[in-house]
């Protein structure tokens, strides 16, 4: 029986050089542990030992005790086999020649005591394999510090042509040489000079480099995590090569009681389908040692493949572990909600296409660009003269149009504020293809577009959505949080809904205002409010007959805030789902008003694998205990949301004398808020795998992934523990 198959006894491995069993005899995994035991064990040179004596012919000659000293450390004796061996050939086994000895120094043992010369050739071997050794180690630390270097910037390794006689041998070798000229150690093993067996530079190697990489930096993550509960954050999409691909993060609460989100690997996918997505996170947790029934959360957008009643992948989980309680994605409800505004109301709908054409047209030439920083800065400085704007330092930076993003609202707010604070360079740079005839090519467009922007109308919807979309931004950037809860979350949306709410009931008149002043400003009619409204581009015939302020302030102010706040209470509404009704009773505010007990205890029964009949028992006499001590204790009192609850109870160690209680909140701090996480990933991959690296290889993308992103635990992973890692993946020529 192998050693793959037992358990070894470090302590109990035999002294003797004659007994032992080969280096390879061992399972890869504790290869090195041997060889560090044997390594502080020391030679086996028994000195006081009565050698037996050998006959050569009419010769009789025995070891010499003396040979010890003579020859090193190296130098090892069996009184087993009467021969003897080579520690250094033991543990490393160097490429050494017959000349050296051969096999005779680490397997048969040498007896020949007529010929100790051989004992002196093998001397200078030894010293040569050690310096080998030493040149490898050094090899392989530069070409880690280069991996290194290139995994945490995205940066490509690879050129198209890396022959000696090329100009640029492609990112990797010319940071390798790099460091060579001007390190002395790294020098003297460059890739002309070193031996065969010593170029660790191969694209092979280099990819076993980071997976190594890759490896102890998802173990770091593993290890953190501990036998924590955890969820999982999953998203779907597809790369530069139109590739499906599957990210996966876990979310948990660890030791410290800090809620942490980390990356852990992608998969690819043949299809969207629920069931090949659940074939893929199996695989995945296979890999990394994950049990799905450790899962108390699922984090998803509302696709129908992922959050479907019957066939959808929360449900397909739900089937295997009740308790993975799924999450519809906070940041994309909210984005839903505004989409829904922005489509249903056509007033709204009709300002966000000119928003579109204008930073279409205004961006659509370096030449237009450049006229509009210029204009802008113009403005800038005229605004200093007047003392309408202050200077400073990060002050009245250049700036240009922000173009909107497909899928981010948030994009459209920084858009609605970047026309307000360039209106004048946008209407200087439409007038300016206007006045260049039709060689612009857009002179019709530019015409209706300033026509339109030098509207009451456009500049009435321009301030209302910046306000409404303000609103909402400070929810968004917050729900993108890695470590939001998702208590907090649902009090966040509670106090947007409230400032909208407080904007339709008295914001109208800060909101006429401020756009009455803006039109001022730019030289724009303002209607008089009291007047008919004249629709312009209907019969007037079909028109209803309104006043301007009807017009503007029920049909518009009224109805789109009205449409927003409908959004927001239908998709964020708690009372429909019990699990966050229990789980708003965790919230810190006005000193834990929200605290109920019986609502709290039902919320530990939606957990049956951790609460068992008896835990709730307890749980009930502990809440009482807690809740008193938390509203009497000044430690607590100036918290802001459970995430820094659960890390204070644990810096006073409350979380040993409520530990029940600690598990509940661990388990509300584990249940996801958003997936921002996961589409940090996708915009990841766009780095790494971009037009020019749309070949990269599956396996060499998910570790160049997973090392990018968790950059911050890869910083404090040692060379020394990588290095291991490498050697021990497959069978090295070079030895540490």
């Amino acid at each position: 029986m192998r050693e793959n198959d037992v358990e070894v006894n470090l302590l109990n491995l035999p002294m003797d050089p004659g007994l032992r069993h080969p280096i390879s005899y061992y399972n890869v995994n504790i290869q090195d542990q041997v060889r560090r035991q044997y390594l502080q064990n020391g030679p086996c040179q028994p000195k006081t030992h009565n050698f037996p004596l050998r006959h050569f012919g009419k010769q009789s000659r025995r070891f010499n005790s003396a040979w010890f000293d003579k020859y090193g450390n190296w130098l090892e004796y069996s009184i087993a086999k009467d021969a003897a061996f080579c520690l250094c050939c033991y543990l490393f086994k160097p490429e050494i020649g017959e000349q050296a000895g051969g096999e005779s120094f680490t397997k048969h043992g040498f007896t020949n005591w007529k010929k100790p010369e051989r004992l002196r050739v093998h001397t200078m071997y030894s010293r040569h394999s050690n310096q080998t050794r030493s040149e490898y180690r050094a090899r392989l630390q530069a070409s880690i510090d280069c991996v290194r270097f290139f995994l945490r910037q995205g940066l490509a390794f690879r050129s198209h042509d890396e022959s000696e006689e090329s100009s640029n041998r492609g990112n990797f070798l010319e940071l390798l040489k790099f460091l060579a000229d001007h390190n002395e150690d790294i020098k003297a093993v460059t890739l002309e000079n070193a031996p065969s067996f010593l170029k660790v530079t191969c694209p092979d190697t280099q990819k076993d480099i980071v997976s190594a990489c890759a490896i102890e930096t998802t173990n770091a993550i593993i290890r953190e995590m501990g036998d924590a509960f955890f969820s999982i954050l999953v998203d779907e999409s597809r790369d530069v090569s139109i590739k499906e691909q599957m990210a996966v993060v876990l979310r948990y609460v660890n030791i410290s009681g800090q809620v942490v989100e980390h990356f852990i690997g992608i998969e690819q996918v043949g299809s969207t389908t629920a069931q090949s997505l659940k074939e893929a996170i199996d695989r995945l947790f296979s890999r990394h040692g994950l049990s799905m029934s450790r899962v108390r959360g699922q984090g998803y957008d509302g696709a129908s493949n992922m959050q479907g009643e019957f066939n959808g992948l929360k449900t397909i989980i739900l089937r295997e572990n009740e308790c993975a309680y799924y999450i519809h994605c906070f940041a994309h409800q909210l984005q839903l909600a505004l989409i829904v505004v922005a489509k249903n109301h056509i007033q709204i709908e009709s300002f966000f296409a000119i928003i579109a054409n204008v930073v279409n047209v205004v961006g659509a030439s370096s030449k237009r660009c450049d006229a509009l920083r210029e204009k802008h800065a113009e403005e800038v400085v005229k605004a200093l003269n007047l003392g309408d704007l202050s200077s400073g330092q990060g002050l009245n930076q250049e700036t240009t149009l922000k173009r909107c993003g497909d899928t981010r609202w948030g994009s459209h707010y920084n858009t609605l504020l970047s026309i307000i604070n360039m209106f004048s360079a946008v209407i200087s740079v439409l007038e300016m293809i206007i006045d260049d005839g039709p060689k612009s090519g857009q002179i019709g467009e530019a015409k209706n577009l300033l026509e339109l922007m030098l509207s009451f109308n456009f500049v009435f919807c321009l301030h209302l959505m910046r306000n409404i979309l303000g609103a909402t931004d400070e929810l968004s950037q917050a729900l993108q949080r890695k470590d939001q809860d998702i208590v907090n979350a649902m009090n966040l949306v509670r106090l947007c809904k409230l400032q909208l709410q407080t904007m339709r009931q008295s914001g109208w008149n800060s909101l006429i205002d401020e756009v009455t002043f803006f039109c001022a400003k730019h030289d724009i009619d303002v209607p008089n409010m009291d007047d008919m409204f004249v629709d312009r581009g209907r019969s007037r015939r079909k028109a209803q007959e309104i006043t301007n302020l009807h017009r503007y302030r029920v049909e518009l102010y009224y109805a789109v805030l009205d449409m927003q706040l409908q959004e927001l209470n239908s998709r964020f509404n708690e009372t429909n789902t019990e699990l966050l009704l229990c789980l708003a009773c965790l919230s810190l505010n006005d000193l834990f008003s929200a605290f109920n007990k019986q609502k709290l205890l039902r919320l530990a029964q939606l957990y049956p694998n951790e609460f068992s009949t008896i835990d709730i028992m307890a749980l009930e006499i502990q809440l009482d205990t807690y809740i008193l001590d938390m509203r009497t204790s000044g430690e607590f009192s100036e918290l802001k949301d459970i995430g820094d609850l659960a890390k204070r109870m644990v810096e006073t160690k409350r979380h040993n004398v409520y530990p029940l209680v600690y598990l509940l909140i661990t388990l509300a701090l584990t249940l996801p808020v958003a997936t921002a996480s996961v589409e940090r990933a996708f915009s990841a991959m766009n780095i790494l795998k971009n037009r020019l690296r749309n070949r990269m290889g599956e396996q060499w993308m998910n570790d160049s992934l997973v090392v990018y992103i968790e950059k911050d635990l890869f910083n404090n992973i040692d060379n020394e523990v990588v290095m291991q890692r490498y050697q021990c993946m497959k069978t090295r020529k070079g030895q540490l």
